[in-house]
């Protein structure tokens, strides 16, 4: 059973997470542990105790950087989403023509997962594992990159530049280019990452139909 102390400080802990407040080096230490061993072990199979030994820190110690094992996959799951969604506004902005518009953000899409293959990971498969109100945050933040896609697509099909059936599926297509990049992508491979990137770009162009 946890001790009184122990809970006293773990609630303080998540109260420090939740008004915002920006990690140390030492949180973004155990995070970036956390994430290796939920890609290794998986969520369900990973302790606190073996996080803590993987930064060598025991209970006390880790508990004043971090609430539970559950805010830690909160933390990676809301942090990959908000990194996808602002490096889509970046690549959008200043750009009028839909067709570029579209290349720039399929190839940050792509470079993404390139060079964030454990997030992309542990992302799709411990969905199952966060527990409210974190599943849902998670959930809205991938709809409104989603739509992000889609609004895009739907601009270039209304201005006569995409030839597209299906503006849902098509979006779809795009998004899973990352997700595959993440799975087989190796720096040190035959390809290097802009030539991957440059050439998923393409793969996005043709699926949307550029005319």
């Amino acid at each position: 059973m946890t001790s009184e102390r122990g809970s006293r400080s773990a609630v303080t802990a998540r109260r420090r997470t939740a008004v915002g407040r920006s990690p140390g080096p030492r949180a973004a230490e155990i995070r970036a542990a956390a994430l290796v061993l939920f890609a290794e072990r998986g969520y369900a199979a990973t302790t606190m105790a073996d996080i803590g030994e993987a930064v060598g820190m025991r209970g006390p110690s880790l508990y004043k950087h971090v609430g539970s094992k559950q805010e830690l996959l909160a933390q990676i799951m809301t942090g990959t989403m908000d990194d996808l969604l602002r490096n889509h506004r970046i690549a959008v902005a200043g750009c009028e023509d839909v067709v570029e518009r579209l290349r720039r953000t399929a190839e940050a899409h792509v470079r993404y997962h390139a060079r964030h293959r454990l997030e992309a990971f542990v992302g799709t498969r411990e969905i199952r594992s966060l527990e409210e109100p974190h599943r849902t945050e998670v959930l809205r933040r991938r709809a409104a990159y989603e739509q992000a896609f889609r609004t895009l697509l739907t601009e270039g099909v209304e201005a006569r530049r995409f030839a597209i059936t299906t503006v849902k599926l098509t979006s779809y297509a795009i998004l899973d280019l990352g997700m595959g990049v993440a799975v087989w992508y190796r720096e040190n491979g035959d390809l290097t990452e802009d030539q991957v990137v440059y050439q998923y770009g393409d793969f996005a162009l043709r699926l949307a139909g550029v005319r």
